[in-house]
């Protein structure tokens, strides 16, 4: 059982949730793959991804390993106590955004490992894609 997501793990994350996002004929995306400090691990720009795709993928990604929950979570907390979530992404520089579109990623243990986020799609598509992507590595979200 891993405890560190190791470079290999991630590309392996990545180049799964990026068939899956063929698969599905999802728009292209990017995928940003970030450790459990929220250092960036692997990014895959899939072609016909626009520029924003890795800014919006990394501060997804960043904002969910960060808050210890998926961005999907965090964009419903967020529609709660609104100022706080405006703070946040201020304190945080722009690397926090609580969108749909990323999730954990969890050894077997429960452990978090980083998380991956995804833009290109809808929310859900972003989503659906990492969530393949991590569980076809093995891991869970």
């Amino acid at each position: 059982m891993s405890s560190v997501l190791t470079q290999e793990l991630a590309s392996q994350i990545a180049a799964a949730a990026s068939k899956h996002r063929r698969e599905q004929k999802f728009p292209p995306m990017g995928f940003a793959v970030l450790d459990a400090s929220g250092q960036l691990v692997v990014y895959l720009r899939e072609d016909g991804a626009s520029m924003f795709r890795f800014d919006i993928a990394r501060a997804k990604a960043w904002g969910a390993v960060g808050m210890g929950q998926s961005s999907r979570v965090l964009a419903e907390r967020a529609g709660d106590n609104p100022n706080f979530f405006v703070a946040l992404a201020a304190t945080a520089e722009g690397k926090f955004l609580p969108q749909p579109g990323a999730v954990l990623i969890r050894n077997a243990a429960g452990e978090v490992l980083g998380a991956v986020g995804a833009s290109g799609g809808t929310g859900d598509q972003d989503e659906q894609a990492c969530a393949a992507g991590v569980q076809a590595a093995g891991l869970s979200v």
